[in-house]
């Protein structure tokens, strides 16, 4: 085999290798965090002063995982007028959970995280008193 026949399947394979690069990429999902970002970043400033207002309270006051029994317990602050519980899943937002939780609620909301899958999640509890809104995470492994 001469040079240029060598240089040529080179070129083939490296072409092929690219080729099938380019495919498998495409067929990968990409997720966004929020398909808004751009407005949600625009509204960012209010959640810096909810993240403020709620820094005089421990995030494990309110939010408690329980690792023996897959369970997410929150406490009710005594103001909470209305509230957001959001189970964030960065890996597949498909998985994300949202609670409404309201001042008609008892003191203490329980979440089974049995059917759940392992990884990385994220406890996101958003509440007001009506005068003032109030946010607080915390990170929970599933294991």
């Amino acid at each position: 085999m001469n040079w240029g026949k060598s240089i040529v399947l080179v070129f083939i394979v490296f072409a092929g290798f690219i080729g099938t690069m380019v495919v498998q990429m495409s067929r990968e999902r990409i997720d966004l965090v929020r398909d808004d970002y751009y407005q949600d970043e625009i509204a960012y400033q209010q959640h810096i002063d909810r993240v403020a207002n709620a820094r005089r309270f421990d995030p494990k006051a309110y939010i408690h995982y329980h690792s023996d029994r897959r369970l997410v317990e929150v406490t009710l602050p005594d103001a909470l007028t209305q509230g957001v519980l959001t189970l964030y899943r960065p890996a597949d937002r498909r998985q994300d959970d949202r609670q409404v939780l309201s001042s008609g609620m008892p003191g203490r909301f329980t979440l089974s995280m049995q059917h759940k899958p392992a990884g990385l999640w994220r406890a996101q509890l958003t509440w007001s008193d009506g005068q003032r809104e109030y946010y607080t995470e915390r990170e929970l492994i599933l294991p």
